[in-house]
């Protein structure tokens, strides 16, 4: 089989093209940032910076310092992160790998040149040549275009770091509240369970309680002492947790309001969910723009499969003893032992698993967000139902047994039972009303790529069932 080379025409319109798309060849101001910023302000309203001098980083850090002055919100938590967390900033570089790569697909290549020299008796013969990379040059617009959508790719994936480390934080701030509130309620506990301990062994020393009933008092005590160190160690981890994604190197500027925020008074009602996931998910997209990037890849390897190498040069020999001469040489590889079969292979497989990988992103992607719409309304549904029935309720019976008491109908031990009880359900809402704003970011997440699984401790309780009697 014989390779074919391209007409004259062909090979001069191709040069030129060449030619000219070099020397447009520029990086950009801010290496494609703007994109990022532009979406990210679209898509959550927060600004995000990419700081690369001493300046930036200044004014960064005196933003920072001015949000943390106050009780952190989470959209403050949220700004923080994406001002200063490093991790965010490492990868902001990929932006410059990638527009780099799009830069050299641009660019000429490079001539290469050679020169020797040969003698032989009085004879002294010199040759010099100059050559250039023509299948570099004849391919130029088709790897351009390749590396573009390699870029559009990354500034995709990009954005989505920034929306998933907004959601991770909005979460680990959620976390780190809820366990603040839960903490101050199991100190409550503790305290109850403490003071009906104390009862339970004075009123054993003067033979009015028995041991088995001062037993069950200062074993709830003792477990509630247990469920206020885990509640500590939970916030502590919370909380530190927090600090990491924020990107602060120690914690004690943070400060953390004593409360979730109320549950919102309705949910939007989202009929089309899938359909709008499908439209604005940018991991879809970044597959997209990957999938279609092989796709050229593997046409340009179909193409090259047989003339890989292929250069033009012109010789200029001189002598002497004898007239000088000039010429050209085209130099290519053989297709003897490889025809490029191999390179078409592993073109075509990458594209197929590809296909293959888009495909289960986008079955993914719609069942993530049924998933993250129906967690979010049951989430809303059982933490309203906890605020509007059950906590009340409890305030309810709260209320009457302390009546009973203040007329003799039951004890002081009965009263404090009923006193934990109430501080478990409290801690039952503030559950509910934590998982509740975890799956409102899921389901915004979901919107813009995966959502991420953030691992959630359940709150520390006692037991409530050691209630006395007389």
């Amino acid at each position: 089989m014989h390779p074919t080379f391209p007409a004259p025409r062909t090979l001069t319109l191709a040069v030129l093209s060449a030619i000219l798309l070099g020397g447009c060849a520029s990086f950009s101001t801010d290496g494609g940032f703007e994109t990022v910023r532009s979406a990210t302000q679209s898509r959550i309203q927060k600004d995000v910076v990419w700081s690369r001098d001493e300046a930036s980083r200044a004014q960064i850090q005196a933003r920072i310092n001015a949000l943390l002055a106050q009780p952190l919100s989470a959209d403050d938590a949220v700004q923080i992160a994406l001002l200063n967390n490093p991790g965010l900033q490492a990868a902001f570089n990929t932006l410059g790998i990638a527009e780099a790569d799009w830069i050299a697909a641009q660019r000429l290549p490079n001539p290469g040149v050679s020169i020797g020299r040969l003698t032989r008796g009085s004879e002294v013969e010199s040759e010099r040549s100059l050559h250039l990379n023509l299948m570099r040059l004849l391919t130029m617009p088709i790897r351009i275009d390749i590396e573009q959508r390699l870029f559009e790719q990354t500034r995709r994936e990009l954005i989505l770091n920034v929306l998933r480390l907004a959601a991770d934080t909005r979460k680990a701030w959620v976390v780190a509240v809820a366990a603040k509130q839960s903490a101050h309620y199991q100190q409550q506990t503790m305290d109850a369970a403490e003071a009906g301990a104390e009862l339970a062994r004075r009123m054993a020393q003067v033979g009015n309680w028995s041991k088995l009933k001062q037993a069950r008092e200062q074993s709830f005590y003792a477990d509630a002492a247990l469920a206020v160190a885990r509640a500590e160690q939970t916030k502590l981890q919370a909380r530190e947790r927090l600090v990491r994604l924020l990107g602060l190197p120690h914690g004690d500027a943070l400060q953390l309001p004593e409360r979730l925020p109320d549950l919102p008074a309705t949910l939007p009602a989202l009929p089309d969910v899938e359909q709008q996931a499908m439209d604005s998910r940018l991991d879809l997209q970044a597959t997209r723009l990957q999938t279609e990037a092989l796709a050229r890849n593997l046409g340009l390897t179909r193409r090259t499969r047989f003339v890989n190498v292929l250069e033009l040069g012109a010789i200029s020999n001189s002598s002497n003893e004898a007239p000088l001469q000039r010429g050209y040489e085209i130099s290519f590889e053989l297709p003897l032992f490889d025809w490029g079969q191999t390179r078409v292979v592993q073109a075509e497989s990458r594209y197929r698993q590809a296909l293959e990988r888009a495909r289960e992103t986008a079955v993914n992607a719609r069942s993530e967000v049924r998933e993250a719409y129906a967690m979010q309304q049951s989430q809303y549904a059982i933490a309203r139902h906890l605020r509007d029935e059950v906590v009340p309720l409890k305030q309810r019976i709260s209320e009457e047994n302390q009546y009973r008491y203040n007329g003799m109908l039951i004890g002081v031990f009965e009263l404090l039972a009923d006193a934990r009880s109430q501080i478990a359900s409290v801690n039952a809402a503030i559950e509910a009303q934590r998982d509740f704003w975890l799956a409102d970011a899921d389901m915004r997440m979901a919107l813009a790529g995966t959502p991420g699984k953030t691992p959630v401790t359940s709150l520390p309780s006692a037991s409530v069932d050691a209630a006395g009697g007389h």
